[in-house]
């Protein structure tokens, strides 16, 4: 595992679930995609809970929350610049790190900027108070 993994910002290929998937009782993601890790905390176990947003490139559908990616942003993530891309932010995974059987590839691809991190964790945080985000726990 990289020193520095994980950390609010980076972008890794996760096997993503999608809540509408967990809500029809499936239990994994149907593909790899890449995601970007919004905030990780410790719980009391003293294991990492990372909050992960999945990034696409179809663009969502009206009354979704997301953040285009610009392509600065998207060259740093290592993401494809050809393509406009989505961090949805209306909906998060809940995974532990230490204890992730999903997250096959425990390297990160790349980095969103802080400044781009923060407008992705911003927008989590008032949909989070306002009772409008979708969580989908992987522990």
């Amino acid at each position: 595992m990289v020193a520095d993994f994980p950390a609010a910002g980076q972008v890794f290929d996760y096997h993503y679930l999608w809540k509408w998937q967990a809500d029809r009782g499936e239990t994994e993601g149907r593909k790899k995609r890449p995601s970007c890790v919004v905030i990780v905390v410790t719980n009391a176990a003293g294991h990492h809970v990372m909050f992960i947003a999945p990034i696409t490139s179809k663009a969502p559908d009206a009354g979704r929350v997301a953040l285009e990616v610009p392509e600065t942003e998207a060259r740093r993530a290592n993401l494809d610049t050809h393509l406009p891309l989505w961090v949805i932010v209306d909906e998060l995974n809940a995974d532990i790190l230490e204890t992730s059987y999903t997250l096959e590839e425990r390297a990160a691809r790349g980095s969103f900027s802080p400044a781009f991190t923060d407008a992705i964790l911003r927008g989590v945080q008032r949909l989070r108070a306002g009772g409008r985000l979708n969580l989908s726990n992987r522990s």
